[in-house]
């Protein structure tokens, strides 16, 4: 029978139809494809994804240390991740990933029957893992369901590139180091080390399964703050795995029952091992060359002091001194370099604590003790009320509470009111942090209070810094006694005051005479030091038996025999680089050194004569693993000549 002119006609439109919604579906693919509805990736884009990594700290025992980071990314092959994370991930988000090419039908269908037409929004999304990998290389969030259609359109598009550019083990491998987590968690890598102190190879099943449900919402499923609602979330993840027959029912009722068994630890700049070390590190990688005009006016010799460490120093502004292949300047937040320096992880932890045990169980309660009830504490009593308030007022200056309310120009009185008014506040003690009440000036008083301690080590022979502690702590206490604060040496230079007496030709066994030393200075003013006690005093003793006593007449006969330009020659052959005047009050040690300069000289007798400037990186390799720069000590023999430098 034949149809009817109106069925024919309804057919041929009914066709047409189809045949313009395929063409359309197909020049849309091609639009978005070509990126003429916006931004596509091109191939080579693809086949080199950009990631953010961060830069790893190691120790000389290739313990990490810490990161260097806008986002905590550190990238780890397929190979070595547990399997158990594999299973977890297949199961939970993508049970057909090995059956698909990047685009589920399944899932798809499910998304547009139950999700858009049946308008269930719990229904699930039809999203596979390559089409979230897409999302996450190449996406911001959407700003509106328009822009999040195109968007997911998009994902098809890059979804399907990214399964004919990769094997299903190299997808799986680049979504597990993209993936964010929380707490500046970002891949697996990070994630293991933060929530298990592990690492991706280790993961147990239920880790893998705390981690992988995370995946859903970080935010909502944190197990630090929402243990149960996470526990509940892996136990999902934990059921998906059985399942797919990765667990058996008894081995599921058996780790659901488990607890989540976090061995939290947060990466970033204030906790972990080293942070004054590492701060040092950063500051010193990333320095500029020095311009006078960027220093104020007040800072002549740390300008100075910079200039040499540019000329001199490889690591000293290592990043604006090398470029990368195509001529660019590396970036230690993204760059994923890994740094390898020659601190003892096992000494460094040992060091730390012995700094702290000093200062917590010894000096900080006897200085408490000192000043209990003393007007002017934790200051001497020597210094008048207008001193007293000058270190207060310059103390409250510097504080970013100050500076925030200066820019807003808020009057100086209405400062002094704020900075009086009681707020809440977390405090530091050595028993731990204390939330309690105190005004800002309060603090300020609290501060001053404690004592600070700082611990330098390195191997005299090589110049390897072992050990480096800045302070008490690094979250409350930023400046570093290490390598910035200076203290007026006393006593221990003489030994290198000695050194010149012995290099001249005099021996331990040499005796002089235990009398004061009068000494006339250039004003035609006399000056002559006394020493401590009357032991001895007016006999003739050996040069060991002033050292040992730490003798100042002793020390003030031998600065006499020459001149102060001598002793300052010895110490800059020593690797002093601080500024001193060649006067006699040298010979008292009235200059300022700094702890890692001491450090150095002393270890140039160690090392027979031979002077090693500290050495804190071995090498530096990038992403890759390549060798990009390696680190020697720089040695030189100690000059002893008396001649003016």
């Amino acid at each position: 029978m034949e149809k009817s002119p109106l069925v024919k006609k309804i057919t041929i439109w009914l066709y047409g139809l189809f045949a313009a919604a395929v063409v359309s579906v197909f020049l849309l693919f091609f639009l978005i494809s070509a990126g003429a509805l916006g931004f596509m990736p091109s191939f080579e884009e693809l086949e080199n994804p950009h990631s953010n990594l961060a830069t790893e700290v190691f120790a000389a025992d290739e313990v990490l240390l810490g990161n260097f980071f806008q986002e905590n990314r550190s990238r780890v092959e397929y190979e070595e991740i547990s399997p158990n994370v594999i299973n977890a991930l297949v199961s939970t988000e993508d049970i057909r990933f090995y059956d698909h090419s990047g685009i589920d039908a399944r899932g798809l269908a499910r998304v547009l029957f139950r999700t858009i037409l049946l308008q269930e929004e719990s229904s699930g999304g039809g999203s596979t893992i390559t089409q979230q990998l897409a999302k996450l290389l190449f996406h911001d969030p959407a700003r509106s369901k328009w822009e999040r259609g195109i968007q997911k359109l998009k994902e098809w598009v890059i979804a399907v590139k990214l399964e004919r550019s990769y094997t299903k083990d190299e997808i799986l491998g680049m979504y597990l180091n993209k993936a964010p987590f929380i707490y500046d968690a970002y891949g697996i890598k990070s994630a293991a080390a933060t929530f298990f102190s592990t690492y991706p190879d280790s993961l147990t099943v239920e880790e893998s399964a705390v981690l992988v449900g995370m995946l859903k919402n970080p935010s909502l499923f944190n197990p630090v703050r929402r243990p149960e609602l996470t526990q509940g979330r892996r136990n999902v993840v934990l059921h998906q795995m059985m399942k797919a027959r990765h667990l058996t029912r008894a081995e599921y009722d058996s780790l659901k029952q488990l607890p989540l068994g976090l061995e939290f630890k947060r990466s970033d700049h204030i906790g972990g091992l080293a942070p004054y070390f590492r701060e040092y590190l950063r500051t010193t990688l990333t320095a500029r060359q020095p311009v006078r005009e960027n220093y104020a006016s007040w800072q002549n010799q740390k300008f100075l002091e910079d200039s040499v460490e540019w000329n001199k120093n490889p690591l000293f502004g290592w990043v604006n001194k090398n470029l990368k292949a195509d001529g660019s300047k590396y970036d230690i937040y993204r760059d994923g370099l890994k740094i390898y320096t020659t601190i003892d992880s096992e000494l460094q932890l040992n060091a730390e604590k012995a700094v702290q045990m000093h200062l917590a169980e010894d000096l900080q309660p006897k200085f408490f003790k000192e000043k209990r009830g003393r007007t002017r504490a934790p200051f001497t009593q020597h210094i008048t009320k207008e001193q007293y308030d000058q270190i207060i007022n310059r103390a409250m200056q510097q504080t970013d509470r100050y500076r925030i309310l200066r820019q807003k120009d808020m009057p100086e009185d209405s400062i002094r009111m704020v900075f009086n008014e009681p707020v809440p506040m977390q405090v530091f003690s050595y028993k731990g942090d204390i939330d309690t009440i105190m005004s800002p000036m309060d603090s300020i008083h609290y501060y001053k209070s404690f004592l600070r301690a700082s611990l330098f080590s390195m191997d005299p022979h090589s110049g390897h810094v072992k050990a480096y502690v800045g302070g008490p702590s690094y979250k409350h206490f930023k400046y570093d006694m290490a390598t910035m604060g200076k203290r007026q040496v006393g006593s221990t230079i003489k030994p290198f005051i000695y050194t010149l007496a012995m290099q001249e030709g005099l021996t331990p066994c040499d005796l002089v005479p235990n009398v004061p030393q009068t000494f006339y200075l250039p004003t035609g003013q006399t000056w002559t030091p006394r020493t401590s006690g009357n032991r001895r005093e007016g006999e003739m003793v050996s040069l060991k038996w002033g050292l040992a006593q730490s003798n100042n007449n002793i020390t003030a006969w031998i600065m006499k025999q020459y001149n102060p330009q001598a002793v300052v020659n010895i110490l800059r052959s020593l690797g002093i680089k601080s500024p001193m005047d060649a006067v006699p009050a040298l010979s008292l040690g009235a200059p300022d050194f700094g702890l890692s300069e001491m450090v150095a000289a002393y270890a140039t007798y160690a090392n027979k004569g031979v002077h090693s400037e500290p050495l804190f990186v071995t090498r530096i390799e990038d992403r890759y693993g390549n060798v990009i720069s390696t680190f020697n000590p720089r040695r030189s023999e100690a000059s002893m000549s008396t001649t003016p430098i």
